[in-house]
């Protein structure tokens, strides 16, 4: 511990502590601009002064300071690079001599990352791109919080929009920290050391994302952001292949829906209005009609379509024509970068989700422990015979698929089982390489996982809702009152609305390009899952607006709607010990922000330190078969 202390003294000047203060309280004064007209301080907000003074600095701060000390140590213990950076460093420092056209063929990505490296010596003045100048460039991460928090708030107040509410003018805690959260994932914190390309690769479709929201204001955008959003989707592309899913279905797919949404009706028929309902309210049923009525209504209106979306569309052109002159997706090493149908990797993203969302999804662990039952009948809707209509077939049918992909389509890659300096050799090892029938197994797991992480997704808490029985006592019990009549307020911005689930169109557009940046790679690796998490992470809802599913006797009645008068009752205090700690856990905790964010903190902070002590402590060689050292002589190291 003292030589560690010793190394981040000599490596980490008060100079860098003191650059790390001045970035945290300019992005903390950017951030918080926007605050100084914002309503009355709301239950998850801070105030504005507090927070401008002190929270968002402090967070900035932070995470700053601690790439800065990750960055030190690295260069301290692992001063040559390592693994990819054998190829992405040597590259780079052939940029930085001006020869761009030389070029290694086992390099697969584009040189997106290179050419910033070039102009991010140039402005520093470095007088070589040393692997530690160039791993710096990855500090960027700080830049990450603030885009992910902007993203955030916009979606906030597009839904507002879209609900016909008050939008909020100000960054909540909730906004604010969900970006430090992002910024902490733990496999995009670690490379942030490292000179490879995630880290700046996701800044950069962030930043298109922030685009494409700013593009879903109630004015349409002007031909100078169209060109830009074009820019930046290159510039995407120019970071990662697989970001063009990102940056044309998504985004691209995102702005069709939100144009056939504002679109006036010519006809009455159902197929001529997208159905779009919150994520909350939907069932199998409405994500069928959500389909068809996307493709109905876009072949109705497709010069409003195509006038919105012709940047994607462009991107796409672009990005075909790319391909066509290369003879494939990737620049080079094409023989072990096939792309191939790898539908398993839509079972392996659901433990993932649920591992790094642990925090998020406490409460519906905790309420299914302590009432399986009800969660179980709550979750399959099976309280009601037209909902169990519908659940059970898509249940059974998601089952039997799952089965039939893992019996035929999973594929071990070579790469996966030749290197044991991965992590995902040793899941694999003792799971999936175990036995067919542990495979098999294993879908009782995925579908788990996948329950537990679109409840969160669609801001649903099965587990946390009291029984059907007990809220028919206590309807009861407590006599019907009509509401008084109130006299008209001035809406303003709630947590509920600002953080409301997805939209069902968005939910879909999120599964859909999940699955085409993934099953298109025949290699599980935890980095082809930074991009998913991400954008699930930004379209998550609080836990101050998660409600349980209405009761299933009825079809569901979509939020503001009135069909009766009588006032709801208060619930019972909940006596289930797990269940007390599930619904304290899911609410918020004082004026500082919700429990879940605090715990999703932590969370990380273990992840993170465990994974950064395995790299830089726990070395090991290669040993060939005649005792001799393997690999050089070069120690190897654990990683994602």
């Amino acid at each position: 511990m003292m030589e560690v202390i010793q190394s981040l003294r000599q490596a980490l000047p008060l100079r860098d502590v003191l650059t790390s203060l001045a970035i945290a309280l300019v992005l903390a004064r950017y951030l918080a601009s926007s605050e100084k007209h914002e309503q009355p301080r709301l239950k998850n907000t801070l105030s504005s002064s507090f927070s401008t003074q002190i929270a968002i600095p402090v967070g900035f701060f932070a995470l700053s300071f601690a790439s800065r000390v990750w960055l030190a140590l690295v260069n301290k213990y692992v001063p040559e690079p390592y693994l990819d950076e054998v190829f992405h460093i040597p590259q780079a420092q052939t940029y930085c001599e001006g020869r761009f056209w030389d070029w290694d063929d086992k390099i697969t990505t584009p040189p997106g990352l290179y050419l910033i490296s070039v102009g991010y010596h140039k402005l520093r003045m470095f007088t070589e791109c040393s692997p530690s100048s160039l791993r710096s460039n990855n500090t960027v991460a700080i830049l990450l919080a603030l885009v992910a928090a902007q993203c955030r708030h916009l979606i906030e107040v597009r839904a507002a929009e879209r609900a016909g509410k008050q939008a909020p003018t100000g960054t909540s805690f909730d906004t604010y920290y969900t970006g430090l959260n992002i910024a902490l994932f733990p496999v995009l914190f670690f490379f942030s050391a490292l000179y490879y390309t995630d880290v700046m690769s996701t800044l950069v479709v962030l930043v298109a994302y922030r685009n494409h929201l700013l593009r879903l204001a109630p004015r349409p955008p002007g031909f100078v952001n169209d060109l830009w959003t074009v820019l930046l989707g290159v510039g995407a592309l120019f970071m990662r292949q697989t970001n063009v899913f990102w940056v044309v279905v998504y985004m691209g797919g995102l702005e069709a829906a939100h144009v056939l949404l504002t679109v006036e009706r010519g006809s009455q028929h159902p197929l001529t209005k997208l159905h779009d309902p919150p994520l909350t309210w939907s069932s199998p049923d409405d994500w069928f009609f959500c389909v068809v009525t996307l493709v109905t209504t876009a072949l109705c209106n497709p010069v409003r379509v195509l006038r919105q979306i012709w940047p994607h569309i462009s991107i796409l052109a672009l990005f075909a024509g790319f391909v066509a002159w290369n003879g494939g997706v990737v620049l080079g090493d094409k023989s072990n970068h096939v792309a191939t149908i790898h539908l398993a990797q839509m079972l392996y993203i659901w433990p993932l989700l649920a591992f790094f969302s642990a925090p998020l999804i406490l409460p519906s662990i905790l309420g299914g422990v302590s009432r399986p039952i009800h969660y179980l009948r709550s979750v399959l809707s099976l309280t009601s015979k037209r909902a169990t209509l519908l659940s059970l077939p898509y249940t059974l049918l998601t089952i039997i698929l799952s089965l039939a992909v893992v019996k035929y389509n999973t594929i071990i890659h070579p790469f996966t089982l030749a290197d044991n300096r991965h992590y995902m050799f040793y899941v694999f090892r003792y799971t999936i390489l175990r036995s067919p029938t542990i495979r098999l197994s294993l879908v009782a797991a995925y579908t788990a996982c996948r329950w537990v992480v679109w409840d969160q997704l669609a801001g649903t808490s099965h587990a946390t809702s009291p029984p059907k029985q007990q809220q028919q006592q206590q309807q009861q019990q407590q006599p019907t009152t009509k509401p008084a009549p109130q006299a008209p307020t001035q809406i303003t911005p709630t947590p509920d609305h600002h953080h409301a689930p997805p939209s069902t169109t968005t939910a879909l557009l999120w599964l859909l390009t999940t699955a085409l940046s993934l099953i298109t790679a025949p290699l599980v690796e935890p980095r082809y899952f930074i991009l998913p998490w991400v954008f699930y992470r930004l379209l998550l809802p609080s836990s101050s607006s998660s409600s349980s599913r209405p009761p299933s006797s009825s079809p569901p009645t979509p939020p503001g709607s009135n069909t009766d008068d009588t006032t709801m009752p208060t619930p019972a205090p909940e006596r289930n010990p797990l269940a007390r700690l599930s619904a304290w856990v899911g609410g918020p905790w004082g004026p500082v922000g919700e429990g879940r964010l605090v715990l999703e903190t932590g969370w990380f902070v273990v992840v993170n330190a465990v994974t950064m002590y395995m790299f830089l402590m726990r070395g090991f060689y290669w040993w060939g078969e005649d005792g001799a050292v393997g690999d050089g002589g070069r120690v190897q190291r654990f990683m994602w």
